[in-house]
């Protein structure tokens, strides 16, 4: 079976489309897995870890307003680190993941394994909201493999949910 990694390659070598990762919860997971198959430097240029807000907002351009009155674990700051993303990368498309992995840091508005992906593509961006279930690394996989699929589809068909923001 294909996994998603391989299958986003595939794509974005068929149709040469690039594609950026902006990692905060997921910590370098999704651009390693999108590295780690066989011509992808052809398809992926760079992949921004940004763990703390200050990250967020220098590199991605995620505005310091955002992360105080949604957080950095949040719909808003996931749309604008897709956004800044793709900017910054000069990609086709970028997929940002911001969350909560564990087994610390959850609250009952936040719980751990909450997690907010974003895809940007031209001017549309659409975040999705998850709640993954098990420890630290089963939910920073689970991120990464929908992050994956979700730059897939996004580049693929389009999506009807992607909201036009720029």
């Amino acid at each position: 079976m294909e996994k998603p990694e391989e299958r986003l390659v595939e794509w974005l070598l068929d149709h040469k489309k690039t594609v950026a990762a902006a990692e905060s919860c997921t910590g370098g997971m999704i651009a390693s897995r999108i590295v780690s198959v066989p011509g992808a430097s052809a398809c992926f240029g760079e992949g921004l870890v940004t763990y703390s807000n200050e990250a967020k907002h220098r590199l991605l351009g995620v505005s310091r307003k955002t992360l105080r009155k949604y957080g950095a674990v949040s719909r808003e700051t996931a749309g604008e680190m897709a956004r800044g993303g793709r900017k910054a990368a000069g990609s086709d498309c970028c997929v940002a993941v911001t969350g909560i992995a564990g087994p610390d840091g959850g609250t009952k508005e936040k719980p751990v394994g909450l997690v907010y992906i974003g895809c940007s593509v031209k001017k549309r961006c659409i975040v999705e909201k998850h709640l993954f279930d098990g420890d630290r690394e089963a939910v920073r996989r689970q991120a990464a493999d929908r992050a994956l699929e979700l730059a897939r589809e996004c580049l693929h068909k389009g999506s009807k949910r992607m909201l036009e923001t720029e």
